[in-house]
């Protein structure tokens, strides 16, 4: 983010915050989207976000953090919305006429699968496993981002690729009474 626009919207001008949220809005709510699951909750997730941004910019010390000071600002309020709302909503997609060909069809399993397994993540571990492989950051700069240590990055992607793998595991397996192919 070009830090003369950040400095210029610290200091209460409009049109410069205006210019960062276009340019960040997107990004923004594309990441809540991946850790809340659900358009609606990322709307208002990033919306929150945006606001806390315009009434904290004041707060911020480095211009050339605000990126990750963006980061950590939204993913607190996919926390909020996340904990206010409770219930997460399942996010059905209709699929075009030319998915049924077998590749389309196995690519659409495998993304279910992928989904299933990431709904069943916690919002902690959704934030770590969203930044580190939508976002690009490093470990560093998600425990930066979200406060807390590397070692705690570390830990939660760990467990969440490893929840992700053993709901995966678990959809493949046949349920009980039932007869394996």
């Amino acid at each position: 983010m070009d830090p003369e626009l950040v400095i210029r919207a610290r200091h209460g001008d409009g049109e410069a915050f205006a210019s960062l949220a276009v340019a960040c809005g997107d990004r923004l709510h594309a990441i809540a989207h991946r850790i809340l699951r659900d358009v609606d909750l990322a709307e208002d997730a990033t919306q929150q976000a945006l606001l806390a941004i315009w009434q904290n910019l004041p707060t911020l010390r480095d211009p050339a953090r605000f990126d990750a000071w963006s980061y950590r600002l939204l993913v607190n309020a996919c926390y909020d919305e996340g904990h206010r709302r409770g219930v997460w909503k399942p996010n059905l997609a209709l699929l075009h006429d030319d998915a049924a060909a077998p590749d389309a069809l196995g690519q659409v399993h495998d993304r279910d699968q992928l989904e299933r397994g990431f709904r069943r993540l916690s919002i902690d571990h959704r934030a770590v496993v969203v930044l580190h492989t939508y976002a690009g950051l490093s470990l560093e700069e998600i425990a930066d981002t979200l406060g807390i240590r590397p070692g705690t990055v570390r830990s939660r992607l760990h467990y969440a690729v490893r929840a992700m793998r053993a709901a995966l595991d678990a959809d493949e397996r046949p349920a009980l009474g039932e007869v394996a192919p």
